[in-house]
């Protein structure tokens, strides 16, 4: 009787203990799971605004259960800071996701590969032959030509229907992008008119993005992955062999352009190529899949988020005709009116830098960060982060948190200039109230770049035009809804009428 007693005893104490384990262990509050799938309804149709409405009731650090796999969610710069700076290293690989499975080349991209040996040895190779400081200047000239391009094709336009906007950017965006990379255009004379192939181009980055958006249930609950009940695997395994056709045409018809002799000069996918056969050891030696992979996470990450990005800029100036109005005077004072803006320009455009960190804050590209996951538990703000956990950062609830920011939700790029809430902040992921391109290691390898292309069609577009709607639309009428998807698309394209504002040889453009 008296063992009985102890073991009664012990078993008691060893249950409290456990309790009290588990009390000290707390995961961070969240709205309560359903069975099986969790909190997978709480999602909606467009997460980062349910995410950034549970945050509002449950703290900016939550926690939910999307089927068996654990998330937590950062909706404060103070909280991503903790993640993203404090325990950087910790949460620096990505989890098992469908899209990296199916479209990405079973993870051997840049983006979604996970940590380790392997994805350094990519981010090496951007960061020095695609991303450098000096790369970057010796295709200023490209990146001037094609946006110089587009400059005409709408002044041309001036007078005629309206023109989707957002189309002629991302045949700007990718083809500046094909130039440095390939040596060439991908799509006709660059002016985007009437291209079968750059609006089936466009439809498939929009598509992936789309499907990438997308809470996939086999995700999450693994042992319902096979029935693919919301089809997003097989529409994924379809998408992905239309980018490899159009991906392994491009490498076959490099290969036999620089066999024969006719490549006139060294571009981004030569220099891939030299690293199959003569890297140094082979360790440093690349793949045919991983050149794919990468040039994959270029023609999508690196053309339809910087068109989409200006794209909610010009819509946002001409809701705000007085800042428009501020920007080009500006603009009319640095560059003046017979030439178009040069990148070299930018540095003195203090208001219209501004404006450009406003459009970020404001419409983020990827308004809900790309996954990371736990590689070990960890503690954060005093709560229990268990191995294994995904990540979500959601940057477009950091970028409008009004204990943050005064007047959140109104485009005012003066909260960035000298006497501003925010002078010293800047979207580079050292602030975290703004970080558009994401913070730490897995920040997005193409920023500078992205930042670039992003200024200078800005910054040429306000200066060369002026803006109407068609149809006498109102600018307070402008329908400014998001589209879901893993980028910030707008719900409806830009329709608009350029009108010059420019003397007539600022628009001569010489192919």
């Amino acid at each position: 009787m008296y063992a009985l007693f102890l073991y009664t005893t012990g078993f008691a104490v060893l249950l409290l203990f456990l309790f009290k384990l588990r009390s000290s262990r707390s995961l961070p509050p969240g709205p309560t799971p359903w069975p099986i799938i969790g909190n997978l309804p709480h999602m909606g149709t467009v997460p980062h605004h349910s995410l950034a409405a549970l945050a509002r009731k449950y703290g900016p650090l939550m926690h939910l259960r999307l089927g068996f796999v654990h998330v937590v969610v950062a909706a404060s710069a103070s909280v991503a800071a903790q993640f993203l700076k404090v325990n950087d290293a910790n949460f620096s690989s990505r989890p098992p996701n469908s899209g990296a499975k199916y479209i990405a080349y079973n993870y051997q991209d840049l983006v979604f590969r996970p940590y380790g040996a392997r994805w350094r040895l990519l981010r090496k190779i951007s960061s020095v032959h695609l991303f450098s400081g000096k790369a970057l200047d010796d295709y200023r000239h490209v990146r001037q030509e094609e946006v110089a391009v587009l400059t005409g094709a709408l002044a041309n336009a001036a007078g005629s229907a309206a023109v989707n906007l957002g189309q002629l950017l991302n045949v700007c965006a990718v083809n500046a992008l094909g130039r440095v990379m390939l040596g060439r255009r991908l799509f006709g004379d660059g002016s985007g008119g009437g291209d079968p192939k750059a609006d089936e181009f466009k439809s498939m980055v929009v598509e992936v993005m789309a499907l990438a958006g997308v809470f996939n249930i086999g995700d999450f609950i693994p042992a319902l992955e096979w029935l693919d009940l919301q089809g997003v695997a097989g529409k994924m395994k379809k998408l992905h062999k239309r980018f490899d056709n159009f991906l392994g045409d491009i490498l076959e018809e490099h290969k036999v352009n620089a066999g024969n002799g006719s490549q006139k000069h060294t571009d981004m996918l030569t220099t891939l190529i030299s690293l199959m056969d003569n890297a140094d050891g082979e360790a440093e030696k690349i793949t045919e899949t991983e050149i794919k992979a990468l040039l994959l996470n270029m023609f999508t990450a690196g053309t339809d988020t910087t068109s989409s990005t200006v794209e909610w800029a010009i819509a946002e100036l001409i809701r705000h005709p007085k800042i428009l109005a501020q920007a080009q005077r500006e603009l009319n004072s640095v560059v003046g009116p017979n030439r178009l803006v040069s990148e070299l320009d930018l540095p003195q455009l203090t208001y219209f830098q501004a404006l450009i960190k406003e459009t970020f804050r404001l419409h983020p590209s990827t308004p809900l960060s790309l996954p990371r996951m736990a590689s070990e538990s960890c503690e954060i703000n005093g709560y229990h982060i268990p191995k294994g956990s995904t990540l979500l950062v959601n940057v477009w609830a950091i970028a409008r948190d009004p204990n943050e920011w005064a007047e959140p939700l109104e485009f005012r790029p003066e909260r960035f200039l000298p006497g501003g809430e925010k002078p010293n902040v800047d979207v580079k992921g050292n602030d975290f109230e703004v970080i558009p391109f994401g913070a730490g290691r897995r920040i997005c390898a193409g920023m500078s770049l992205g930042l670039r292309m992003v200024q200078l069609l800005t910054a040429t577009l306000v200066h060369a035009f002026d803006w109407e709607l068609p149809d006498g639309l109102m600018p307070e009428k402008l329908n400014m809804e998001e589209a879901y998807g893993l980028t910030l698309q707008r719900a409806e394209p830009l329709m608009v009428h350029p009108k010059p504002r420019l003397l007539p040889e600022a628009y001569q453009v010489f192919n």
